[in-house]
């Protein structure tokens, strides 16, 4: 397809977007020209799209049992899309411009509470490399906050240990440090030992398999759901929801939403934000239980 080529190069060039992301692009929008070509309108048309064709497409997916969540984001995919169009003179005007998308109702994250991850130090992570490289996995997530490809990449290198930090390579290559504890410094150097048994080169990736090969997304998430359900009975455990814990209890206890902000690599606060809910829903369940008259 000639426009969906020309914009995906675009953000694959010119933009730097990651392969997830191209890929996320890409499927929405061929599923988009897929329902256009249900109704006989081919890529060519395109020019000739106004925001009633959109507002069918949106009412398709609804009726296909799509949240209003996905709905949002294949819209977003279609804005950049037609953006793109309309600046580089492709068509003459957006059929995104009168288009709203359905209304989601705020989703909190979920997140383990401070008593449970508390007994993380009770775990028996096993012996040998294997277990010192779990346990770390573990804590290096909820000690950090970084995201499952940020921990994924980490070089041995990103560590400061002079000024007790981590250089975290995020989205949009945005580097951001995050300061390391005391007891994160001890279990790192643990793991260190054990890895260079494993693999003699003292860099590249921190995290390594069994094999001392890079560590790979399965792995981490095989290596953080085994272990959280041993002290959460959470439905839902992953290197995300340790994430979502790291920035709820720091949030907690006191740390402003401007720190919490910069150490998980939001580009605004707005995204942030989300845990301030967290936090009032944990207060009034607190209030309900506690207040004679509630």
């Amino acid at each position: 397809m000639r426009y969906k080529e020309s914009f995906l190069s675009y953000l694959q060039y010119e933009k730097r977007y990651s392969k997830h992301t191209l890929v996320s692009y890409d499927c929405d929008l061929s599923q988009f020209f897929s329902f256009l070509s249900s109704y006989g309108i081919e890529e060519s048309e395109i020019v000739d799209l106004n925001f009633k064709d959109v507002r069918k497409w949106i009412v398709f997916l609804m009726n296909d049992g799509c949240s209003a969540r996905t709905v949002n984001r294949k819209l977003s995919s279609l804005k950049s899309f037609f953006k793109y169009l309309l600046r580089e003179s492709l068509i003459q005007h957006n059929p995104m411009d009168k288009v709203v998308g359905p209304r989601q109702g705020k989703k909190l994250p979920n997140f383990i509470a401070e008593d449970s991850m508390r007994l993380l130090q009770e775990v028996d992570f096993g012996e040998g490399f294997e277990g010192i490289r779990d346990r770390l996995v573990i804590e290096m997530f909820y000690h950090t906050g970084m995201r499952l490809s940020e921990l994924m990449n980490l070089k041995v290198s990103g560590f400061d240990r002079s000024a007790s930090v981590v250089r975290v390579l995020g989205k949009r290559n945005r580097e951001r440090i995050i300061p390391v504890s005391n007891n994160l410094e001890t279990l790192l150097d643990e793991y260190l030992e054990q890895r260079l048994m494993l693999c003699s080169n003292e860099d590249g990736f921190l995290i390594l398999t069994n094999q001392a090969k890079p560590a790979y997304e399965k792995l981490l998430y095989r290596i953080v759901t085994k272990h959280l359900s041993k002290i959460t009975t959470l439905s839902k455990k992953s290197p995300h929801v340790l994430r979502h814990t790291f920035a709820t209890h720091l949030l907690n206890n006191g740390a402003e939403l401007n720190a919490i902000k910069e150490l998980l690599g939001h580009s605004n606060l707005s995204a942030t934000q989300i845990y301030t809910h967290t936090s009032f829903e944990r207060l009034n369940d607190i209030y309900k239980q506690a207040h004679p008259r509630a």
